[in-house]
Parts: C-alpha cells; sequence; structure tokens
C-alpha cells in the first residue's frame, strides 16, 4: 500500500485529495455505471412483511426510477457501502459474510428517515403514508448521512 501512495501522489499531490470525502473519491476513481432498476428490484428480498406488491414497495422502486442515475447510486452505497453493481449484476451482491440480496426490512414511524446496515445490504424502510413522503425521506437520508452510527 505505501509504494501504491507513494506512487499515486506522484501523479495527483495527496493535498489536492483532502477536499474529498470516501464516496466521493469512490466516484472520482470509479465512476458511475448505469445502474438497472429492474435487475436491482428482482433481486431483492423482504422482510416484516412487506413483498414485492405492498404499496410502500411500489413507492420505494417508484422512487428509486424518478432518481438520476447517480442520485441511485448513492442510494445504492448508502444501503451497501458502495456505489458500484457486481459485475454480473445485484444478483452477485456481497455482504461482509459472503453473497447478500439487497434487503428491504418493515421498521419504524412515518416520521423515521430510513436507515441502512451496510454490511447486510439492508434498508430499513417505515411503512410511509403516502409516496412524496416517501421520496423526500429517502432523498433526506442519502443526502444527510454523514457517518456510522453503532445501534
Amino acid at each position: 500500500m505505501k509504494h501504491f501512495i507513494s506512487g499515486f501522489s506522484d501523479i495527483i499531490p495527496i493535498s489536492k485529495l483532502a477536499v474529498f470525502d470516501e464516496n466521493e473519491m469512490e466516484y472520482l476513481m470509479c465512476g458511475i455505471t448505469q445502474i438497472d432498476v429492474d435487475d436491482w428490484a428482482q433481486y431483492t428480498e423482504f422482510k416484516g412483511g412487506y413483498s414485492p406488491t405492498h404499496h410502500v414497495i411500489v413507492w420505494f422502486w417508484k422512487a428509486v426510477r424518478s432518481f438520476d442515475n447517480e442520485f441511485r447510486a448513492r442510494l445504492l452505497q448508502f444501503v451497501t457501502g458502495t456505489s458500484r453493481v457486481p459485475m454480473n449484476g445485484f444478483r452477485e451482491l456481497q455482504g461482509s459474510n459472503g453473497p447478500q440480496r439487497f434487503c428491504i426490512e418493515k421498521w419504524g414511524e412515518n416520521e423515521n428517515l430510513p436507515r441502512a446496515h451496510t454490511c447486510f445490504n439492508r434498508i430499513d424502510l417505515p411503512a410511509y403514508s403516502d409516496y412524496h413522503v416517501l421520496r423526500e425521506k429517502l432523498r433526506v437520508a442519502v443526502e444527510c448521512t454523514g457517518g456510522f452510527e453503532i445501534d
């Protein structure tokens, strides 16, 4: 790693990178791939009473489709810890203990923001009262997350 950093700093001074956080660095280094929402939805699991046809889940995918690709990548990073889709799609998503599908679990109240468990590729999503509330809470959760919290 020492040699990598030394060589990298010959090209780009480390001091110039200090303005970027780890998420921005991932975007700069890796770029953003086109996210296939249909593939994402196909390889998603549900817990706590949610199912693919539950109205909150229908709203969730509607919201994901309404976001541009950059925001989808940020949402993916919020939930999984990376903005990158595995080479062969969401069926190969990895968690902390190996293969781990994206998961949406019912949790919380209407006033709660969604919360993420990156080790498990899981988002805890309240049963919001309407689509617009869900979309806005999702946007705020992704944009205003500043780090890690230990439960």
